[in-house]
């Protein structure tokens, strides 16, 4: 979906609490032939009064490299943010810290076979490589798109996924999981089984509203709450504020003649935060901005505006969690 500038300039905001240090821990880099956003785009929009001190890559399969197997092919991706990181790191862009933690893609389905594909990640990237991405977001309905990843039905509770799934402890690598809100008992169930192993939950687990969920929200949002919480049982999981701006979540954000303003989203968006922090708790949670996606909806610096009016109760050592020190202890990112 394609990005609206002047639409988007329709709505600014001064930044609220503009001293308080940030950590976003969700975001991508991609130059393909139908969009870019690349690392001057990314620091475009943090420069939008907020304290943004670094930031971690998510995969969203750019850049892979054509002279290596398929396998291999997405060490290119590593190899790729680890040049655009080491760009913003030579100071000439400030004090920000862009990928300072980068989340990759390996094929989990190749079994125990992936841990070669993950060392060809650590040795491009030494210094920041920290985990794995590999979505399951898949649905019946052709009116939801299914994951870049082109994950077959149920993936996390695949025998040959987890053997690969498996490998991750050993070198201590993150996993993030994106799914829809409809496979979260199988998140669940993979949790259970590798309570060792760190857990990052994306875009507080993918509430559909598009397709056959359209016009069911409250329907939605009560089995959505009842799974979330039995995932927060597992201590080995934590969670992303985050990530409802997309068009699948169906809040229509991008039909309106104007973008939100920060109350607005503040207002559509506590109840699914407010659930979270109340069941993970504060030390398993962090606010995410996983853009360019969510700039479908709203600007950068009125998307953190939104999550500072939800948080506005939380005391100052929360907030620190909430916004930087979660995201930098979980990725384990220098100076945390």
């Amino acid at each position: 979906m394609p990005i609206r500038k002047e639409w988007l300039d329709q709505v600014r905001e001064d930044a609220l609490e503009p001293e308080l240090p940030i950590c976003d821990p969700h975001h991508h880099f991609w130059d393909r032939p139908d969009g870019r956003y690349m690392l001057d785009d990314l620091l475009a929009d943090i420069d939008s009064g907020h304290n943004i001190r670094s930031t971690v890559f998510v995969e969203c399969a750019s850049m892979y490299s054509k002279d290596n197997s398929k396998a291999l092919a997405p060490v290119g991706e590593t190899e790729f943010v680890q040049g655009l990181a080491a760009q913003c790191a030579s100071g000439e862009y400030g004090e920000i810290r862009a990928a300072a933690g980068i989340i990759s893609f390996a094929d989990l389905l190749l079994g125990n076979k992936v841990e070669d594909i993950l060392l060809a990640h650590q040795q491009i990237s030494p210094n920041r490589f920290r985990g794995i991405r590999h979505a399951c977001s898949w649905d019946a309905s052709e009116q939801v798109r299914n994951s870049h990843t082109k994950p077959p039905p149920h993936l996390y509770l695949d025998d040959k996924f987890r053997e690969g799934f498996s490998c991750l402890g050993g070198l201590n690598l993150v996993f993030d999981a994106w799914l829809y809100h409809t496979q979260l008992k199988e998140l669940l169930s993979l949790a259970r089984a590798y309570p060792e192993q760190s857990i990052v939950l994306d875009h507080v687990g993918g509430p559909l509203g598009i397709g056959p969920y359209a016009g069911m929200r409250d329907e939605i949002f009560i089995t959505w709450k009842k799974n979330i919480q039995e995932i927060a049982s597992c201590e080995n999981v934590v969670i992303k504020l985050g990530g409802i701006g997309m068009a699948i979540n169906g809040f229509d954000w991008h039909k309106h003649p104007k973008p939100p303003t920060s109350k607005q989203l503040a207002s559509a968006n506590e109840p699914y935060f407010a659930t979270c922090i109340e069941a993970f708790g504060i030390d398993r949670c962090m606010f995410e901005s996983n853009f360019p996606v969510d700039k479908v909806s709203a600007s950068y610096g009125v998307l953190w505006n939104s999550f500072k009016r939800i948080t506005a109760g939380c005391s100052s050592p929360e907030k620190a969690k909430l916004y930087h020190d979660n995201a930098a202890r979980v990725y384990s990112l220098p100076g945390s």
